[in-house]
């Protein structure tokens, strides 16, 4: 595994100066609407005391955090900064901590829509801005599982003399064994296969609600399966980032300059774009949080009456 390759890019791009600096803009761009989404739903308190927006706040930290954390590591690799493999170890913890907590995340804030339609009578009981909080903690406590298991690995492993090599900060040099690989991804998909029969399972009730409903309830449950959806989608992304070194391995064994095209698609694609695409459609489909994004946005846009209408989740 070349240990010059990192999550956030690889450090050989430095060959194509100018991906660079697409990179960096269009993180700034990213990192400026989510940090406005956030300031948005801190600014209203209903945002922070309803379970489903405490959820989306989550999705979107989690993401911002991702961002900028694996810039940084994608300008480490570009400068090709080298760093003792032990300080390594708690930055790896954290971006594969945060890669699961978006996804689990997207997962509860589809159980709540679930009980929100399925079980509306015990709606105001379950989803509690009190249970979101408790519904958080075990979302990265679910999280640090993953992480655990492959480091417990990695330090029965590897040699003690490993922890002071000066590498370039990648997430490959945590896979010592080929097998620790495997063991990886089978915890990961593991992890993916429950969030997706989740987020499944969760449609077709909704969906069999919608179809049974009448009036304002039709309507509510259409609503619901459209926020479904989306976290379907954004949840994909989430797997096919983690099959993305399975890609890049394959396009290295064919040719180098055909690893860095792949690599630089993926990181573009499937890490930088649905973090911030997904969070800011989702924000821009809620009518409550359209009508505090247009107050807090630091532009204004002339709305007619009737130039716009938008569309309740």
């Amino acid at each position: 595994m070349a240990d010059n390759s990192s999550m956030a890019g690889g450090g050989t791009l430095q060959h194509f100066g100018e991906r660079f600096y697409i990179v960096q803009l269009l993180v700034l761009i990213f990192l400026c609407i989510n940090l406005l989404l956030i300031m948005t739903l801190f600014s209203k308190v209903y945002f922070y005391t309803t379970m489903r927006y405490i959820l989306f706040t989550v999705t979107l930290l989690s993401d911002t955090f991702i961002l900028f954390i694996t810039d940084v590591m994608f300008i480490f690799s570009y400068s090709q900064v080298k760093m003792p493999i032990a300080l390594c170890v708690p930055v790896y913890i954290v971006v594969i901590v945060y890669t699961f907590v978006t996804p689990l995340t997207l997962t509860a804030m589809t159980l709540e829509c679930y009980v929100a339609i399925c079980m509306p009578l015990r709606y105001g009981e379950l989803c509690t801005s009190r249970r979101a909080l408790h519904c958080i903690l075990i979302i990265h406590g679910l999280s640090f599982v993953p992480i655990t298991f492959v480091l417990s690995i990695f330090f029965a492993s590897a040699p003690t003399s490993l922890y002071s090599e000066h590498r370039i900060c990648s997430m490959d040099i945590f896979v010592y064994l080929r097998w620790q690989d495997n063991a990886k991804m089978a915890v990961y998909q593991l992890y993916f296969f429950v969030m997706s029969a989740t987020i499944i399972f969760s449609y077709i009730k909704i969906m069999k609600a919608a179809n049974a409903a009448s009036g304002e309830n039709k309507k509510s449950s259409r609503r619901a399966l459209g926020r479904v959806t989306l976290h379907g989608f954004h949840l994909l992304f989430c797997l096919i980032l983690l099959w993305c070194p399975f890609m890049e391995t394959a396009a290295l064994q064919t040719d180098l300059k055909l690893f860095l095209n792949v690599r630089y698609f993926n990181y573009i694609v499937f890490n930088l774009t649905p973090r911030c695409l997904s969070p800011l459609i989702y924000g821009l489909r809620d009518e409550k949080v359209f009508l505090a994004l247009k107050q807090n946005a630091p532009f204004q846009f002339n709305f007619g009456q009737n130039s716009v209408q938008i569309k309740k989740i």
